[in-house]
């Protein structure tokens, strides 16, 4: 997702836990990180993220085309050799928007 608008709409549609996540994601903007090294600073279990994104899959495809307000490398295209999910800047504010209700 580019538009800000379709993310801070994504944001106030999906579900407590995938803003937490977003969240997560948008404190630390142009950094792929592998999926446990975001759940650490969550203070979540392994394998949350996984389940957090099972969990919006019908809303990101039903009403939004199945676009993303974050980015993935897989395995073999990352850094780390895992899995790996980031916002860039403008996903980042435009999530931090949502949050805070403040808009564009």
């Amino acid at each position: 997702m580019r538009d800000a608008g379709e993310i801070e709409r994504f944001y106030d549609r999906c579900s407590d836990r995938m803003r937490e996540l977003l969240d997560a994601l948008a404190a630390a903007p142009d950094r792929p990180r592998p999926f446990p090294q975001i759940e650490d600073a969550i203070g979540w279990p392994r394998r949350r993220i996984s389940s957090v994104l099972g969990g919006v899959s019908r809303l990101r495809h039903t009403e939004f085309g199945g676009r993303r307000p974050y980015h993935f490398h897989d395995a073999r295209c990352s850094a780390s050799g895992r899995w790996e999910m980031w916002m860039d800047e403008a996903q980042a504010r435009a999530a931090r928007a949502a949050k805070t209700g403040d808009g564009w």
